[in-house]
């Protein structure tokens, strides 16, 4: 039975994987606050992503799957999701160039990133889709391969996905920022957020002609 689970939680983790590499909201997120903080970004933006993602779980369990897969809930989150993606991306866009870019070694504001990790995953339709779908499948048959522990599994393979890629992505985009001194950081700055308000607009637009 141990062998299965943890290929179960193998495969969690490569299906996460394959998620979490799709250009999204919390990767942009993630590599504008790594450029403004440093390598410490990706896992605390990581940790926003479980938090949601626990809170969504819950819901499921209490039997509110109907509430997620409801149109009329995907239409409303991806509407208010659209507008709150606009005004990060236009917040980055418009943010300034430091003075002084952080170094790793000092404390940086865990707050901002985890709660953009909150609110890039729940303001996100498709956030909702993968789990009112795939997420609960996975849910369903690690209950049925060994119950509590399967379902634990998955998670661990899952989150581990997760934490393995963003990680990645903050430590090598931290290493970057100190090239990317005045007028080379207002640029990334500015094509993250412009990408964020983009993704936003489609967002809303994908609401209203559903």
């Amino acid at each position: 039975m141990w062998l299965e689970i943890i290929l179960f939680a193998t495969a969690s983790f490569w299906v996460g994987l394959s998620g979490a590499m799709v250009p999204g909201p919390m990767l942009t997120v993630t590599i504008s606050d790594s450029l403004r903080k440093g390598s410490q970004a990706g896992p605390l933006v990581v940790l926003g992503h479980v938090i949601a993602e626990i809170s969504l779980i819950i819901l499921l369990v209490l039997g509110l799957g109907w509430v997620i897969g409801s149109q009329t809930i995907t239409m409303v989150i991806g509407g208010i999701g659209g507008v709150m993606l606009i005004y990060i991306g236009y917040s980055i866009a418009r943010s300034p160039v430091p003075e002084e870019i952080p170094g790793d070694d000092k404390p940086i504001e865990k707050r901002g990133s985890v709660l953009s990790g909150v609110i890039t995953s729940v303001t996100n339709p498709y956030f909702y889709l993968w789990w009112a779908t795939v997420g609960w499948a996975f849910m369903l048959k690690g209950i049925e391969l060994a119950g509590i522990i399967g379902v634990l599994s998955f998670l661990v393979g899952h989150w581990g996905a997760d934490l393995s890629w963003y990680s990645l992505v903050s430590f090598f985009t931290s290493k970057g920022r100190h090239v990317l001194p005045g007028k080379r950081y207002r640029i990334m700055m500015i094509i993250c957020g412009v990408f964020l308000v983009l993704l936003g607009v489609y967002f809303i637009y994908s609401t209203l002609i559903a």
